[in-house]
């Protein structure tokens, strides 16, 4: 059975993405190319920015949009981030409040999409 290891975002700019991630993620993209980079994060798990102009086949925007979960282990954490973020100026699309699932938070991405941070329960 294959394995749920890579997930692609598709982006207007792919240079500004990429600074957008390095920063948040604290790490360099793992492959930085003009129209594609890649991140490898925890788990073998790997977060791919590919430039809608040049994705095959073409990007579309229609259809359902999601979500990239940072789940942390504290709401301590999840403050941590929610001050960090705001003060890198990320659009927060979800005040930091409390849903059912726990204390949690949105922001956006430069191409809008949605970064919810939230706990993780184990």
């Amino acid at each position: 059975m294959a394995n749920l290891n890579l997930t692609l975002l598709y982006v207007d700019d792919t240079t500004a993405s990429s600074a957008f991630y390095e920063g948040i993620l604290g790490r360099p993209p793992a492959v930085a190319a003009p129209n594609f980079a890649a991140f490898a994060l925890d788990g073998g798990v790997t977060l791919g920015l590919w430039a809608k102009h040049s994705a095959r086949p073409l990007a579309s925007d229609a259809g359902a949009r999601g979500e990239l979960g940072f789940m942390v282990a504290t709401p301590a954490e999840i403050d941590v981030l929610y001050a960090d973020w705001k003060t890198r100026g990320l659009p927060i699309e979800q005040e930091l409040t409390t849903l059912d699932f726990g204390p949690t938070f949105v922001a956006l991405d430069p191409d809008g999409h949605r970064l919810r941070v939230c706990l993780f329960d184990n």
